[in-house]
């Protein structure tokens, strides 16, 4: 899904032209290309000219606005997710966003609170009345309403979907079950045995996916999963820690601890600093997201990255060819993790040396 590269020497690039493309062109901000195509008057004549000039070599169409309401559209697109101001919805928003811009479509912002009558109505709202398609992040939609939904024509992409996506929905994911593998493997590879799951809420899809991968690292070091070794959370900082203190508290505690996010991992830091054990020496923990506060703890946690912002950006491409009318091979995407070592895991002080 990523744009086709760009190079300032040679034939023009392939693929259908986005702002940013002819920002890169012409050696302007996107920001300048926005004014000079939607005809300010605040930029000099000559940078003006060069912008246009490239607009004309490339084919690129000045007036999408206007194509867009040709097609009898309003150049918005509706975002629904839970929270604005998160480390994990953050990110992915602003990639999101910024996709946007560069297709010079504006956005419409629907924070839903995890309430699932709220979001039902703020979507009804965007269909009716204000957009011309949707990106959902972690809907709480049933499969159900979803196809309603789109029996409705009405153009959409799910991104972190919070139930398993079903068939024919479009649908943009990380790769949640190779993610926790990493993990898994990684505490494995440092000589832990003993080692919890911390998951999230339970039966999401998010945690069903990071459970498998979990169990098939264990599976493929010969070991069987203790189920009193797995403890579900609500993915808060609070409940993780209520949940590490329940692992924490079994008569054989595990040596290493996998969160299913980042909150709960510091979460399970703060149970292990009321019991005075010490990370890693004592307890090694792994996180998932790589959100900014796996980096301002101490110790910094061990992680499995998410591709956040790019989850947001890759939502957009999928819905613009969706409105473009493009056919879309692959209606579902899982982008890949990778873990990100820090000083949170170290072996078991039991292991050989």
């Amino acid at each position: 899904m990523a744009q086709a590269d760009i190079q300032r020497d040679g034939p023009p690039f392939r693929g259908r032209k986005t702002i940013r493309d002819i920002a890169d062109l012409a050696g302007v901000s996107i920001a300048t290309v926005s004014r000079v195509l939607n005809d300010r008057p605040d930029v000099a004549p000559d940078t003006r000219e060069t912008v246009l000039q490239v607009v004309r070599e490339h084919g690129f169409n000045r007036n999408r606005g206007a194509r867009a309401l040709g097609r009898g559209r309003t150049g918005f697109i509706g975002l629904t997710l839970p929270l604005i101001a998160d480390a994990y919805f953050g990110p992915i928003l602003s990639g999101a966003s910024e996709a946007l811009y560069e297709e010079d479509m504006r956005i419409i912002l629907a924070p839903t609170l995890h309430e699932h009558d709220r979001e039902l109505s703020m979507l009804e709202h965007l269909v009716r009345e204000s957009t011309d398609g949707a990106i959902l992040m972690l809907p709480s939609e049933s499969e159900e309403e979803l196809r309603d939904l789109q029996a409705r024509n009405y153009p959409f992409v799910v991104v972190d979907p919070m139930e398993p996506p079903p068939d024919g929905i479009p649908c943009v994911s990380a790769m949640h079950a190779s993610g926790a593998k990493q993990a898994t493997e990684h505490l494995l590879g440092l000589g832990h045995r003993r080692i919890a799951a911390l998951a999230g809420a339970e039966g999401w899809y998010a945690t069903e996916e990071r459970l498998l991968g979990f169990r098939a690292a264990l599976a493929g070091a010969g070991i069987l999963p203790d189920p009193t070794l797995i403890e579900y959370s609500d993915w808060q900082m609070r409940g993780g820690e209520l949940a590490a203190d329940a692992l924490l508290a079994h008569p054989q505690p595990p040596t290493a601890i996998f969160a299913f996010n980042d909150n709960v991992a510091i979460g399970a830091l703060n149970a292990a600093r009321k019991r005075e054990l010490r990370v890693p020496e004592d307890l090694s923990i792994v996180g998932f997201d790589d959100t900014f506060q796996s980096k301002i703890v101490w110790p910094q946690l061990t992680t499995v990255r998410q591709p956040l912002q790019e989850l947001g950006r890759t939502g957009v491409s999928l819905l613009m060819r969706l409105l473009e009318g493009q056919r879309v091979e692959a209606l579902r995407m899982e982008l890949s993790t990778t873990l990100v070592v820090r000083g949170s895991t170290a072996p078991p002080r039991n292991a050989a040396p």
